[in-house]
């Protein structure tokens, strides 16, 4: 599939906020961060807007020339994890009195490695009418090319079932423990060696 694909700037953090608000409306974990859907309509992109400038300002987005599908990505480094504020950021900044919006960010911090340097695959977002198109996997391969180039690991949390063997095609595997989310859904934390 030949899909044109640009680095982001803050220039597109507006269409970027949008994009990631419509794409995980229904996902799982927004669902259960933020169970009442009219509620969450008013709030989700600024939750979501909270990761965009985390990577826009600390890693790199990839979107599609159109904008229909973006990829958030970090490089993570090797050795203690440095205090990150981001999981309180995104509760004060979206919905201040929603402990859920703090905590599926802290529980999944406590599971992500960090024996080894890492891309860390943030978020991927997909229009939902453009979505089984391929776009994800046009915006992930180049750097997965990158990762085995240079002989580093990515890694990401799928948020279902399905997205997550959609990443084992793609050379992730489980790395044996999900994130339980208190009465709600389970993330798949995923690991993908560099290929030789």
């Amino acid at each position: 599939m030949d899909v044109e694909i640009r680095q982001a700037g803050e220039s597109d953090r507006e269409a970027l906020v949008r994009l990631l608000d419509e794409a995980f409306m229904d996902d799982p974990v927004s669902s259960w961060v933020f169970p009442d859907r009219e509620h969450r309509r008013r709030v989700h992109g600024t939750f979501l807007g909270v990761f965009l400038d985390v990577a826009l300002r600390e890693g790199r987005v990839d979107v599609t020339e159109d904008g229909s599908a973006a990829a958030l990505w970090l490089q993570v480094p090797a050795g203690p994890p440095e205090e990150d504020d981001t999981p309180v950021r995104m509760r004060e900044t979206a919905d201040p009195d929603n402990e859920r919006a703090e905590l599926s960010g802290r529980l999944t911090g406590e599971v992500h490695p960090h024996d080894r340097a890492h891309e860390y695959l943030l978020l991927i977002a997909v229009s939902p009418e453009r979505q089984g198109e391929g776009l994800g996997t046009a915006l992930i391969e180049p750097v997965l090319e990158r990762c085995d180039r240079d002989g580093v690991p990515a890694y990401l949390e799928a948020s279902s079932a399905r997205s997550s063997k959609l990443y084992e095609r793609l050379g992730f595997a489980f790395t044996g423990r999900t994130v339980d989310l208190p009465d709600g859904p389970h993330m798949w934390p995923m690991w993908r060696e560099p290929l030789a």
